[in-house]
Formats: structure tokens, sequence, C-alpha cells
């Protein structure tokens, strides 16, 4: 299991638009029309990464809570599914299903997107302002797997509360580590 961290791409960043295939309404959805009121939570996952696969649960725990708030959920996934396919847009639609993901689930077939945000590994987050300009980006939580941390989602939970209360974000962000992402050749 690779351990590629986060770019970390600094603070400030502004959110490239995008269009992209929804494997869950099975639209093109635009990124405009996605992010939230307060904030938005981009992340950069993919079916099969051990790592997602470990903080799948606590995702979907904090999309449930947090959507109510005004807060968007976007999960995208830009592996090349040639030689992983178990990441193609029909199992990440499995996916979506069985996870119960109340967000899009979005398919970057030619990686754009993950070059733009400079996404790096899966599970990458990024957290947006309303004025869809970059105020986080870093890891979920500590836990990792096999590492006996529970998930909790701590880090990216407090940016939200503090969002949500008007109270300045943390400076102290750390990468997410993951899986790479599976570029194309």
């Amino acid at each position: 299991m690779a351990r590629t961290p986060s770019n970390m791409v600094p603070i400030g960043f502004n959110a490239p638009a995008f269009e992209l295939y929804d494997t869950n309404s099975k639209k093109i959805l635009k990124s405009n029309d996605l992010f939230g009121e307060k904030c938005t939570l981009i992340m950069f996952i993919c079916n099969h990464c051990p790592f997602v696969v470990h903080i799948n649960k606590e995702i979907v725990e904090m999309a449930k809570y947090y959507q109510k708030k005004g807060i968007s959920f976007i999960a995208i996934s830009s592996n090349d599914i040639i030689n992983y396919p178990e990441d193609s847009p029909e199992k990440m639609s499995q996916v979506v299903s069985n996870e119960g993901y109340t967000f899009p689930y979005l398919f970057d077939e030619n990686q754009q997107v993950a070059i733009e945000y400079d996404a790096a590994c899966t599970p990458d987050f990024y957290v947006f302002d309303k004025n869809k300009k970059l105020i986080y980006r870093g890891q979920l939580d500590d836990s990792r797997p096999g590492n006996n941390i529970p998930v909790n989602g701590k880090d990216i939970r407090e940016v939200f509360d503090c969002i949500l209360n008007l109270k300045k974000i943390p400076e102290n962000q750390k990468p997410s580590i993951g899986c790479n992402i599976k570029w194309k050749n």
C-alpha cells in the first residue's frame, strides 16, 4: 500500500470550475451548481484504495450531518480505469449505493480536474469557502489503516465547525496520506 501525501496547495487557491459525469444521477454536473452556501468539501477518492475504504463510513456520517447546515460534499475519482477497472463508473455507482453516499461521486475521465487541483492521493481533501477560495487542505483525521486510531473526521469537522461558528480556521493543517492517484500512461 503506497503512502503518498497531499501536495498542500496554497491557502486562498481558487477552485477551478469543472463539469463531470456523476455516477449517481447519471448526469453531467457543473461544479458551480454543487458548491454549498457555507463551504464545500471536495474529496479525491476511489473505490479500491484501502485508505478510502477505511474512512468511507465517516465521510458518509459527516455528509449526513453537515449537508443540512449548508455544507456541500463532492467526491471525484480520477483514476485510470484501463489499468484499474475496479474504479470504473459502473463500480463507482455500486459504491454510491453500497456506502450510502448522499453526495455526487464524479468521474474525472481525462484526469484534468485532478491536475487542476494538484491532487496527489486518495483520499485528498480540499475545503473551499462560499467564495470558492481554499481554506483547508489536508487530512480527514489521524487514523490510517492499521494504526489503531479511531476514524472520527476530527480535522475536517473542526474546519466545518469553525465556518459554522464564524471562527478562525486552524492554520496547522497536516497532509492527507493515501494511495497515489493512478495516472494514465
